[in-house]
């Protein structure tokens, strides 16, 4: 092979490249173009047919050909294994200290009886003995990590039933922040109904930048699902304080997608346009599928109207809008520095389990990351999360082109209902299109 003109007497396949095993592709409609997705780069971008042709002989490339770079940058061609990355960053993800992340409930109560939820509810309030172990708690994860940073969603039950106990926790967990060093910041997760001027006021002092409430659709169809322990409905109260309460965070608003309602997915959307525009609070409208759970299913109430995991749309949709770099962890439950605290102080892996103590991997008042498995009183509960993460224990799942962005899927289902897959993995050109239909963005 000729060696002058810039070429470096290699070819690219000779030189180690070759096409990622995690590009999906889709012809753009009306066009000769090509849609390429790179689920381990986290890149959608529109090839040329010329581009495809270099593409398809890429290992007859001389290496130093001019399009190896803007395919190696895209990650439609690599030179390492991704599969191996991916694994490796599963094992990494697991004690690497970014920050420390706590899921507190400060009670498991709630004002709403929901069909579809998947937790028991019960009365009580966080004590101020359960609070004083999880400042302590906080405090031995922050020495045990060498991490400054503090990160808390406030979750329930619905957690603003306990305000009380969100602004004193919140205090001492910002002062413990700050004594490192670092950055503490919130979300929460509320229903709405107690959002409120002077709980938005105490939420902003608490340095919570964002929430979460959910709409099932308009009026009636939003009451028939989320509704008061009483039966009443709840979708006035709820859309006049995102209108009327001046909100200093964001809100996602995410809309439970099922039978019975989504037909109301763009009307919605457009409605919840329209009240950040009247409010001017920064509202955003995102759809998500929602299935039975254990707890759903022994109510026996309006199961059968949720989608599951076959809403393609509705997935599409959601996942369309949170595209990112590929990763070996699905969830904080993959870290040992992610932990959920219910209003006992009894320690979770999953959000989906806070109402669950009988599969609570230790408390808060006796859990020692420095020695996570002989302080936990039940090492498996807190083992079998972790070991879900990249490389995950299913050889399908180890071939499979979705694995960047899924990880293995949800742990929680995966140990509990078995492996879920996202419900377009039959449909990646439909993926493609919506992920290309948002390129140039601004995000």
């Amino acid at each position: 092979m000729a060696t002058g003109n810039g070429q470096s007497g290699r070819t690219a396949g000779e030189a180690g490249w070759h096409a990622s095993r995690y590009n999906l592709m889709a012809p753009i409609p009306d066009s000769k173009n090509v849609a390429i997705a790179n689920l381990f780069k986290g890149n959608c971008a529109e090839y040329t047919p010329i581009e495809m042709y270099l593409l398809s002989v890429l290992d007859e490339l001389d290496e130093s050909h001019p399009i190896i770079e803007r395919f190696s940058r895209r990650g439609v061609i690599a030179n390492f294994d991704e599969r191996a990355a991916l694994e490796t960053m599963g094992r990494a993800a697991c004690a690497m200290p970014h920050g420390v992340g706590l899921t507190i409930c400060p009670t498991m109560g709630c004002n709403f009886d929901c069909p579809y939820c998947f937790e028991d509810h019960f009365a009580g309030k966080m004590s101020q003995e359960v609070q004083d172990d999880v400042v302590a708690l906080a405090e031995r994860m922050l020495d045990a990590s060498g991490a400054k940073d503090i990160g808390v969603t406030w979750f329930g039950g619905e957690p603003l039933l306990a305000p009380e106990v969100i602004e004193s926790l919140s205090g001492r967990l910002m002062a413990l922040a700050e004594e490192r060093g670092g950055e503490y910041s919130a979300s929460v997760i509320t229903n709405g109904y107690l959002l409120t001027q002077e709980a938005a006021d105490m939420l902003e002092r608490c340095k919570v930048k964002s929430a979460q409430v959910t709409i099932d659709g308009l009026g009636a169809t939003h009451d028939a699902t989320r509704r008061l322990a009483n039966g009443k409905g709840t979708f006035e109260r709820i859309t006049t304080n995102l209108r009327d309460v001046k909100l200093p965070f964001k809100v996602n608003i995410r809309h439970n997608v099922h039978e019975g309602n989504k037909h109301e997915m763009d009307e919605l959307e457009a409605f919840i346009d329209r009240l950040a525009d009247e409010s001017g609070n920064d509202l955003h409208y995102y759809p998500a599928s929602v299935s039975g759970s254990e707890t759903a299913d022994e109510r026996g109430e309006q199961v059968g109207l949720l989608c599951g995991s076959d809403s393609s749309e509705v997935g599409i949709r959601q996942e369309a809008g949170r595209f990112r770099v590929g990763q070996g962890h699905y969830c904080g439950a993959h870290t040992i520095w992610g932990v959920g605290v219910d209003e006992k102080g009894n320690l979770q892996k999953c959000w989906e389990a806070v109402d669950k103590p009988a599969i609570s991997f230790g408390t808060a008042h006796d859990w020692d990351p420095n020695n996570p498995l002989a302080t936990a009183s039940n090492a498996n509960n807190l083992t079998m999360y972790l070991n879900t993460a990249c490389p995950v224990p299913d050889d399908e799942c180890r071939e499979c082109v979705w694995l960047p962005h899924c990880a293995g899927g949800c742990p929680h289902k995966r140990i509990f209902e078995g492996r879920q897959c996202v419900a377009f993995k039959d449909d990646p050109e439909a993926y493609v299109l919506a992920l290309h239909a948002r390129i140039g963005e601004d995000e």
